[in-house]
């Protein structure tokens, strides 16, 4: 599909929307009233497509009639829907039970999509955060759980396990979209391709969110040599930036979350290699802290500026 800058789906993130309501409810469990209250916040701040973040709401989970519910809350604020995002559901947890229920879920979570007409699910490899990232001030400076390196056996397991979700989406007309991120079999960007490549299917791609890895406090590559060898497999996006910097003298790292425009990503550089790789899949725009819709709201309209200068378009 052909987009202008004015109707390329760029949808919020709900990452700011905590999973309870105030009174401690949880939002699975709220009505489409409370729902509707967190949704018309994403259509106040300009936006017309909001990625459905399970950390928020799980649609896979959802009952029939509770799926058609959030249908009309969707319809009723006037609001698309760039993906559902899965986070920290890894098919390969350690826990064989974890594994096996969250690739169950994940099939639901295909199955609700293609019901609300949402063309993307996103999917990754990461785990439930540790206790120590749970505690820290921004949890990607403590250590996380990773992939076995090396582990032929799992990383078969991980293969086919996500090509079967592959296969029930493409049933379905859903792509899937692989988020990288760090110490997973979505790690680097040689990993990521060869992990698609295994799959082999058409509907599997990545999502390049390469803002998971600038943000460590460790050494990493430059962006765009972690950006470019993934964009020709790229369907779906998550978008957002940090501050970096190293102090030689000490080792040590510094990172923070960052305006779109303004951190170590060059989105600007970043689109115009992903446009001449031919992506055309939608994007999802992301901050942490503060008030991450609003930063969410300014980085969508800064890639509208840049889209209409790379795509020619006026509007």
């Amino acid at each position: 599909m052909s987009y202008t800058a004015g109707d390329w789906p760029i949808g919020a993130a709900l990452l700011q929307f905590p999973g309870t309501t105030d009174d401690g409810l949880p939002v699975q469990d709220a009505s489409p009233r409370r729902w509707a209250e967190a949704l018309r916040e994403v259509a106040a701040a300009g936006f017309d497509h909001v990625d459905l973040t399970d950390s928020w709401l799980r649609p896979g989970d959802l009952p029939p009639e509770r799926l058609r519910e959030l249908a009309r809350t969707l319809k009723e604020t006037e609001l698309g829907v760039t993906a559902v995002s899965v986070v920290r559901r890894s098919v390969i947890d350690p826990a064989p039970e974890t594994a096996a229920g969250n690739l169950a879920y994940l099939l639901r979570t295909v199955d609700a999509a293609a019901e609300l007409g949402v063309g993307v699910v996103c999917v990754g490899l990461h785990q439930p955060l540790t206790p120590a990232q749970r505690e820290a001030l921004w949890f990607w400076t403590a250590p996380g759980g990773g992939d076995p390196e090396g582990d032929e056996q799992v990383w078969n397991l991980a293969v086919e396990r996500l090509r079967t979700v592959g296969e029930r989406a493409a049933g379905l007309g859903v792509r899937i979209s692989l988020e990288m991120y760090e110490d997973t079999y979505l790690g680097t960007p040689e990993d990521t391709v060869r992990l698609v490549q295994d799959i082999a299917l058409p509907n599997v791609g990545v999502n390049p969110d390469i803002g998971n890895l600038v943000r460590l406090h460790r050494p990493v590559p430059d962006w765009e040599e972690l950006l470019t060898p993934v964009l020709p497999y790229t369907n779906y996006w998550h978008i957002k930036n940090y501050y970096r910097d190293y102090d030689p003298a000490t080792g040590a790292y510094f990172t923070v979350p960052a305006p779109a425009e303004s951190g170590v990503i060059n989105y600007r550089r970043a689109l115009e290699l992903a446009l001449r790789a031919g992506f055309d899949g939608p994007i999802c725009v992301e901050h942490y802290g503060g008030d991450g819709l609003s930063v969410a709201a300014a980085n969508r309209d800064y890639l509208r500026r840049i889209l209409s200068v790379k795509l020619a378009d006026p509007s």
